[in-house]
């Protein structure tokens, strides 16, 4: 006997509706909301998140309109669709919002992050950290007899990758900006 394979969705054959309610797969997006530069504004924002369980990978706020008096609030978030589109909806209605775009959706966006890193060692793990900051772009910023303090601008994944690197090298402390982006194109 053959298994039955069953999609997502209605069928036409049935008066039962066959989606899983469980079985959403989680997407990550990024999120760019133009909100009121005041105080409270970002901790209404958050309080959004926080009051429905909605958990926030990366934030990152700073103003970009000094005339209009307007901050850029980019944040990484994941849930299932449905969650996402349910997040942009009332991050929409509150008041001190402008826009609110879901930048993964949207079209091409560039995403970046900066970050640095504090690696101690001597002799040969030191030379090795030199060389595996060169093959990362890596900048030094700081050096003493006995550490480094690399700087490296790039994708969530690069300075994923470039942590896990450093990390047998003798990585002490890392401090991460978390993710800015911006749409590509007109």
């Amino acid at each position: 006997m053959n298994a039955v394979k069953l999609k997502k969705g209605t069928s036409s054959h049935s008066a039962y509706d066959l989606k899983s309610f469980i079985g959403d797969t989680e997407e990550t997006h990024t999120l760019a909301v133009l909100v009121d530069n005041e105080a409270g504004v970002l901790a209404r924002v958050i309080g959004l998140f926080s009051g429905r369980g909605y958990n926030i990978e990366s934030l990152t706020v700073a103003e970009v309109d000094h005339e209009g008096n307007r901050s850029r609030i980019t944040i990484v978030t994941t849930g299932t669709p449905s969650i996402i589109e349910q997040i942009k909806a009332q991050l929409g209605r509150m008041i001190p919002v402008y826009e609110v775009h879901d930048l993964t959706v949207e079209g091409p966006s560039v995403e970046r992050e900066l970050a640095l890193f504090k690696v101690l060692g001597m002799g040969e793990k030191r030379v090795e950290a030199l060389r595996t900051a060169q093959i990362f772009r890596a900048s030094v910023v700081d050096s003493t007899l006995e550490s480094f303090v690399f700087e490296l601008t790039g994708t969530p994944e690069k300075i994923d990758a470039f942590a896990e690197m450093m990390r047998p090298l003798g990585l002490n402390d890392v401090a991460r900006t978390g993710v800015a982006a911006i749409a590509r194109g007109t």
